[in-house]
């Protein structure tokens, strides 16, 4: 019996350890379906499609899009919501079917290509807005859909070797379109991929009611160039789709079938994603239905790690809950942003392109950033900048949400304003690890986040001279969690919810 009790003990650390390595999905406040990775200079940006936590889940919903973006591959920042409905009022649907896009960079311009429901028709349209950053803000520039009609849908783009920008997409069918050098106009008409090749996209899955024969390229199509030759990556198979790929010699084909890339995602009737190249990794990018509330109409992004076979082919790619390694620490010793998160439970970001933050914060929830390198030195100090309604509290764990708490900051109300709140760590965090921030408070939305940084030098309780011509004006003046009493005249530190005074008048 005691030899049975430890193996269930050892078996629940393994589950236990297990469960907080997992990665996938990689987005977990908001379900992030259809993913389109895009490589810009050291960044790694991450457009996907947003499935509407609801009741019902007999149908997609689907109203906005959103950007999160990554330089480690472990820890994703939420760069807002920079496309909604609202953004193509000119032509489609506002409160519903934002479907699948992939956008891109070009002269210093952002095109992001969606799939949108035209107003007063049953079938979608594919538009382009434009922005000067990939976070925004957007425009419909043209106000009117590039491409409309039945099964034209789920856009991917790729520039050539020769500048030459090409627009694929469709569903059960494939079509492709020379784009403008304004990237916003298609030329030369849309030319039709034949789906029902075997040779160019494998054996047929069946027949139609119609008694002809199903294609095995279903839709999401993803095209890429890798060393000369083009790469065709596509949902397949019909419903359920699983992911394979085709390749071609020239981007206007023929196109060749190569095989299973992906079998069915976990909870998931669909698939999509594609392959990038970032820092010398391969990485496939698909949804499945596995977070929490997840589904066949919840999905959400996650990502795997492959390496390309000598000739070029791709791998069959396994799922994991896993995921990917990290590619570099994350500095703590620099202001970061509280919407980079590797993994977090009960929070949700918020935000456009002129700031973001974490909100919903209730008692009990977390955020985790994953790979911290705090040094040998270590850090001594925590200050969070906050914005709060009601009292909370924030402490510092490492290695887990039930950790052992490094320090703790106590929040008060800010009367609407970000504020500074900072604390002394009980001991210093040395060497590179899992950082976790825990909440706690009466209630739901205690406060919001908006950014962090640690120190490695102690506290030190004193104000900076400008704050005396302050005095006069402000009931007190908050820099990097310090405050002064007005009446005083002294300068006060707040550590752990307690007035801490320097021992001298400001002078």
């Amino acid at each position: 019996m005691r030899k049975m009790k430890r193996l269930l003990v050892l078996g629940g650390i393994t589950l236990a350890s297990m469960m907080a390595a997992a990665q996938n999905p990689i987005i977990c406040d908001r379900y992030t379906p259809d993913p389109a990775p895009y490589v810009h200079n050291d960044t790694l940006y991450l457009f996907v499609d947003h499935d509407e936590d609801v009741t019902e889940n007999n149908y997609f919903t689907m109203k906005d899009w959103l950007l999160y973006s990554t330089v480690d591959m472990v820890n994703w920042t939420y760069r807002g919501t920079p496309l909604t409905g609202e953004t193509f009022k000119a032509w489609a649907k506002t409160d519903n079917d934002c479907w699948a896009s992939q956008c891109i960079e070009r002269n210093g311009k952002w095109y992001w290509y969606v799939t949108a429901t035209i107003k007063g028709e049953a079938y979608p349209g594919i538009g382009v807005a434009v922005a000067d950053h990939p976070a925004g803000p957007y425009k419909d520039s043209i106000k009117k859909p590039l491409v409309k009609g039945w099964f034209k849908i789920d856009p991917t783009v790729f520039i050539d070797d020769d500048g030459q920008a090409y627009l694929f997409y469709g569903n059960n069918m494939l079509w492709y379109a020379k784009l403008s050098k304004t990237m916003m106009a298609i030329v030369g008409g849309e030319n039709e991929v034949k789906t029902k090749d075997e040779k160019a996209f494998g054996p047929y899955k069946g027949y139609n009611d119609d008694g002809t024969p199903k294609t095995n390229f279903e839709e999401a199509s993803w095209v890429y160039k890798r060393n000369g030759k083009y790469y065709l990556e596509y949902a397949a198979g019909g419903v359920p789709e699983h992911w394979a790929y085709s390749t071609a010699d020239k981007i206007t084909g023929p196109w060749t079938y190569q095989g299973k890339v992906m079998g069915l995602a976990d909870n998931s009737f669909t698939i999509h994603g594609g392959s990038v190249e970032f820092k010398g990794h391969h990485y496939l990018f698909y949804h499945n239905g596995k977070l929490s509330g997840g589904g066949g109409y919840k999905r959400s992004t996650c990502v795997e790690e492959f390496t390309p076979n000598e000739d070029g082919s791709l791998p069959f790619i396994k799922y994991t809950a896993k995921g990917v390694a990290p590619l570099q620490t994350l500095d703590p010793y620099a202001p970061q942003e509280a919407e980079t998160i590797n993994q977090c439970q009960g929070v949700k970001c918020m935000g456009d392109y002129t700031g973001c933050y974490v909100t919903n914060i209730s008692s009990g929830d977390y955020i985790k950033v994953r790979n911290v390198d705090f040094g040998e030195a270590g850090a001594k100090v925590f200050t969070a900048k906050v914005k709060a309604e009601q009292k909370g509290s924030m402490s510092v764990r490492i290695g887990s949400k039930t950790g052992t708490i490094k320090g703790t900051v106590s929040i008060e109300p800010t009367n609407g304003e970000w504020q500074d709140v900072t604390c002394e760590l009980r001991t210093p965090i040395t060497g590179v690890c899992d950082l976790y921030f825990t909440f706690s408070g009466n209630g739901s939305s205690l406060f919001d986040f908006d950014s962090w940084q640690f120190s490695q030098d102690p506290l030190a309780i004193q104000a900076p001279k400008t704050v005396n011509s302050q005095l006069s004006t402000l009931n007190s003046y908050d820099l990097s969690g310090r405050k002064v009493d007005v009446q005083s005249k002294k300068s006060i530190l707040i550590v752990g919810g307690k007035k801490i005074y320097n021992k001298e008048k400001l002078k």
